[in-house]
């Protein structure tokens, strides 16, 4: 057997390591996925990952595991924790929170306006992998970029400065860091004009410098031991097979219930309609990060969002079950839990993805008819990833009760969407291998998610 790549995504909980062969010809494949527990936290990364190919070894019946090539993605050890810092709430700072979630970062702090003692206060503690200053369109307001600058600069602490704001500010902001412990970045305004988001540029910087520092995050100092090329953030390797898919399949919206988060990916530019009454410009590439919506680590918070008297009425379980619930289910009663978790998961989720229509109402102008937030309206495909909803049995069934939601003022995906699951667990690492066998990787994303077959992409299924 000849394994090309091996891929590991290092999540919050577990490791996994993906081995892939026939990629440098017509027959791309997925070999087998070995599995083991993340030992980021525990100082030494590389001992979670040893314990993923050992296992990938075994079940794949070899007396040595021999690759060319190591890719990863990872969320462990916090993931990308970044802070964003612009001028406008719904503007520019807006713009470059979009462009940060893009990119697969966790975002600990947003201000808007010129920083206070007590945000600075903040940034030291948070201590984050990034930092990300914007404001100002192009040729437009200058001061409070250039200030937030001086006062971020004034830290001194060893971390990458991206800066995507006005243009005009591009020279004074180098000479500020110049000498600087914190390393700048200056990439393309993320609000160049007035509803206008542009957020790609900095969302490939924000990637890039992750790779580059990925190495001094807790516990992943010696990743590169073992991975030989690139390790990006475990969302924005989602965010690229959703953008690879949606130029496949059309609209898709993508939803990752693991155990510490739950993420909602789409790549829809919503419909016309909808657009013309848009409140605020949506990026077409959307995703959203909620932290208090993982099925073990903050399971109580989804079981508290759920009731105990509910559980009681649904499962016959309480709270003190919830608090027991292992990482991975194995008992009917624990993946009956797990699965209504997951449930509650998804929905609050897109609620908080998803746009909505409402009435504005003026003197003059009487009733309005208004759209805010992002327009799922002409999603084609719902695509379920992560191990909740890959792993679970019946998950499917969760993501077909997304076309019965949200009937009337919610921006949601109709009735004819298609639910598919990413059967094999493989959205991750595949959107890592698309920087390296882009074909192969679009190959294996349909073949994951059911849409393959020996004459191609199955557009009997597509239709």
């Amino acid at each position: 057997m000849n394994i090309d790549v091996l891929v590991a995504e290092i999540g919050s909980t577990t490791t996994v390591v993906n081995a892939f062969g026939g990629l440098h010809g017509q027959q791309p494949a997925f070999l087998g996925q070995g599995q083991g527990v993340t030992t980021a936290l525990q100082g030494d990364v590389r001992v979670g990952l040893r314990e993923a190919m050992a296992d990938l070894q075994q079940k794949l019946g070899l007396e040595t595991l021999e690759y060319e090539e190591f890719l990863a993605t990872s969320s462990a050890a916090g993931g990308l924790r970044m802070t964003v810092h612009g001028l406008v709430l719904d503007m520019t700072v807006k713009a470059s929170r979009e462009a940060a979630l893009g990119a697969g970062a966790v975002i600990k702090l947003v201000t808007a306006g010129r920083l206070k003692a007590s945000d600075l206060k903040k940034i030291e503690r948070i201590r984050p992998n990034m930092i990300m200053i914007a404001g100002g369109l192009d040729y437009g307001e200058r001061e409070t970029a250039l200030e937030n600058a001086e006062k971020i600069r004034s830290l001194e602490l060893p971390l990458p400065v991206i800066y995507a704001g006005n243009v005009e500010n591009q020279e004074e902001i180098r000479e500020i860091f110049s000498g600087s412990p914190m390393e700048l970045y200056v990439t393309d305004n993320v609000y160049p004009r007035v509803d206008v988001l542009q957020v790609e540029p900095a969302r490939k910087i924000i990637q890039a410098v992750f790779e580059k520092h990925i190495v001094h995050a807790q516990g992943m100092e010696h990743v590169y031991d073992l991975v030989s090329g690139s390790v990006m953030p475990t969302p924005g390797a989602v965010m690229e097979s959703a953008k690879i898919l949606k130029e496949v399949l059309g609209d898709v919206l993508i939803l990752d219930v693991g155990g510490a988060t739950t993420d909602v990916h789409s790549v829809t530019a919503g419909s016309e309609e909808i657009n013309r009454i848009l409140l605020a410009p949506e990026p077409e590439a959307k995703r959203t990060v909620e932290g208090d919506l993982g099925i073990y680590v903050n399971r109580m918070n989804l079981a508290e969002r759920i009731g105990e008297e509910t559980l009681r009425k649904e499962l016959g379980l309480g709270f003190g079950e919830v608090e027991e619930l292992p990482p991975v289910p194995q008992k009917p009663e624990e993946i009956a839990l797990a699965l209504r978790l997951t449930e509650e998961a998804v929905k609050t989720s897109l609620e908080r993805h998803a746009g909505n229509l409402r009435n504005l109402y003026g003197e003059s102008a009487g009733r309005k008819r208004v759209a805010e937030g992002k327009d799922l309206t002409e999603v084609k495909f719902i695509i379920g990833t992560g191990g909740a909803l890959t792993r679970l049995p019946g998950a499917a069934y969760i993501l077909e009760k997304i076309q019965t939601m949200g009937r009337g003022e919610r921006l949601y995906p109709q009735k004819e969407a298609k639910v598919l699951l990413d059967r094999n667990y493989l959205l991750a690492s595949l959107g890592v291998l698309s920087r390296h066998y882009p074909e192969a990787a679009k190959r294996l994303m349909l073949e994951s998610i059911g849409l393959w077959n020996e004459e191609g992409v199955d557009h009997v299924s597509l239709d």
